[in-house]
């Protein structure tokens, strides 16, 4: 391995505000003064890696390539699951095997596993993203032993997971509701039911009256549901994890 395999480390976790995220970034910093760190989303839904792992590709897809995904959506930490290394195309991943990587492997032209056999002397029972992970993320870089066994990608958690997720994966601060649907070419004439409500597809925000609920193809390629100057998990009563319909024909 490359002692520059990573431009940059992105963190990715659901610990929202609080005092997780800057323990994480000091230990980082401490560990590679030098490395980058980008803050790509630290507020995810909690306890979803089955979530979050259908957002991961669509965020990655537009980043710099050479970046180490640092991620860390972990309820099962301090048991029995695995920490995992992976190579997908042009970056690296690092983090919990629970599923939250197994979109990325498919969606992949190539892609590598490993489960990582290293551990640290000081390891808390609770926060391994700070005390495993991070450290793990530094050696990586460094080309430092991580007793590394190589997994096929099937072996994976999630890896006969769906492509596509119809679910809310995610919800911003502006009630928008991410989904784990990868948004279809030429679909501007269908609709999306949510409940009793049948959603039209628009553009963007300016092309429907302010308050009314709609669809549309986000900067990340997912199919959103949002609201014209509204909240669309309150308008439409969606959380994350709800199941959405499949896109109809307008006609039907």
């Amino acid at each position: 391995m490359s002692r520059t395999l990573a431009d940059r480390i992105a963190l990715v976790t659901d610990f929202g505000d609080g005092i997780y995220v800057g323990q994480m970034r000091a230990r980082l910093q401490a560990l590679m003064p030098s490395m980058p760190q980008v803050d790509l989303v630290q507020d995810l839904p909690a306890f979803r890696p089955d979530l979050a792992a259908y957002l991961l590709p669509a965020l990655a897809r537009d980043m710099p390539a050479r970046t180490l995904y640092l991620c860390v959506v972990d309820p099962g930490v301090g048991g029995d699951r695995s920490a995992l290394v992976l190579q997908v195309d042009d970056d690296w991943l690092l983090g919990p095997d629970n599923g939250l990587f197994a979109p990325m492997i498919l969606r992949s032209r190539r892609a590598r596993v490993w489960r990582i056999g290293w551990r640290p002397e000081a390891l808390s029972a609770s926060f391994h993203g700070r005390d495993w992970f991070a450290p793990a993320a530094a050696r990586l870089c460094r080309a430092e032993d991580l007793g590394l066994e190589e997994l096929n990608p099937s072996q994976v958690i999630g890896a006969d997971w769906p492509a596509d997720l119809d679910r809310v994966i995610y919800v911003d601060r502006y009630g928008n509701c991410l989904t784990g649907m990868r948004a279809p070419v030429g679909t501007a004439d269908q609709v999306l039911p949510v409940g009793p409500h049948l959603l039209k597809h628009a553009r963007t925000f300016c092309e429907v009256a302010p308050g009314e609920a709609f669809w549309y193809e986000n900067a990340l390629g997912l199919v959103e549901v949002a609201v014209n100057q509204g909240r669309a998990d309150a308008v439409l009563g969606l959380v994350p994890g709800d199941r959405l319909a499949p896109l109809i024909p307008s006609s039907h």
